[in-house]
């Protein structure tokens, strides 16, 4: 009996090994032709997406990248310059590091604000027993508004001399700023416009907050654990996710901001859009321009689109690298939570 049962274990082993002799190769060509099927079916299902990555992003890059080392005006034909561009943006060009230190500025103190704005209007909200409705839509409001139109508004609300903050301010006592019209106080007053408009963050953060389970509080609460605790232990380690996907996206946001910032110079200063006045961006000495006020005046006014396409890399590879160390401290966070 052993023996026969070793036998048939035996002849399973071998059928289990696969075809041999001559029908090996026949085996082996049917599952290489089915292999380039699947690939072939997965690339049909990816096309879409890869002719719109390669059309709208890879193609707009390294073309980016090769106009940067030539001479190009948008007309002729671009000639090859080498690093004269990127020698000229860097050592010739004191504005561009103006516009870096107020782009990062913009970048760390705006999208902080406005996570941490964001974040406790939805806390509020969420724990509103009646009118929820009510607040959550004057909150969102804002958010839909033309940018042109919310920055000029908030201009003349803003203005030193007429408008009724600085009146309301004065009322109080309390000291009346420049805001748009001060080197001092115009990217705070960016700031406040941005945090106007935080209905988009405050929806995002309200449907992560009402996601959290109820019973990991309840459970913090039967351990003693008091409000600072839960928010702690419970409601952040649930919401990161969203919270670092906020940091994001308006890291990238800020670094392309130019609407605001050039409207509000342009209101600021007293010049009244399409009047045909000469306008210098950055409006009040330079404390609103940022980098991509300057790509416009290289590349649209000044054509000198390989000192253009430097400063659209400089932008590129900054927001590159502040995405990829964000995501690595959240990788990190979370393996250190594990």
């Amino acid at each position: 009996m052993s023996l026969a049962f070793g036998t048939r274990k035996g002849k399973g082993d071998k059928a289990d090994a696969g075809p041999t002799g001559p029908a090996a190769p026949a085996a082996q060509q049917l599952l290489r032709r089915k292999r380039r099927r699947e690939a072939a079916r997965t690339l049909a299902f990816l096309s879409p997406w890869l002719v719109g990555f390669s059309v709208f992003f890879v193609y707009p890059l390294v073309s980016t990248a090769y106009f940067s080392f030539t001479t190009y005006n948008g007309f002729g034909s671009p000639t090859f310059s080498g690093l004269k561009n990127w020698d000229y943006v860097f050592n010739h060009l004191p504005t561009f590091w103006q516009g870096l230190r107020n782009t990062l500025w913009l970048v760390i103190v705006m999208v902080s604000l406005r996570v941490a704005f964001g974040l406790g209007i939805g806390m509020l909200i969420t724990k509103v027993k009646t009118g929820a409705g009510f607040f959550r839509t004057a909150f969102y409001l804002p958010y839909l508004a033309p940018p042109v139109a919310a920055t000029v508004a908030f201009a003349f609300l803003f203005n030193p001399g007429t408008g009724p903050v600085n009146h309301l301010l004065g009322e109080l006592g309390l000291p009346e700023p420049g805001w748009f019209a001060s080197e001092d106080w115009s990217k705070p007053a960016l700031t406040l416009l941005a945090m106007w408009g935080i209905g988009d963050l405050m929806v995002i953060f309200m449907a992560s907050l009402l996601d959290v389970p109820r019973e990991q509080y309840e459970a913090a609460q039967l351990d003693g654990a008091g409000p600072l605790q839960r928010f702690r232990y419970v409601t952040l380690p649930n919401i990161s996710p969203i919270i670092m996907f906020a940091v994001v996206t308006g890291v990238i946001q800020t670094m392309q901001y130019y609407t605001q910032a050039i409207v509000a110079g342009k209101v600021a200063s007293g010049i009244a859009g399409g009047s045909g006045q000469p306008f210098e961006p950055g409006y009040p000495g330079g404390s609103t321009w940022t980098l991509p006020q300057m790509v416009y005046k290289l590349g649209f006014q000044s054509y000198n689109y390989g000192a253009a396409c430097v400063v659209a890399l400089v932008l590129f590879v900054i927001s590159m690298a502040v995405t990829s160390i964000l995501l690595r401290r959240r990788s990190g966070f979370m393996a250190s939570d594990d």
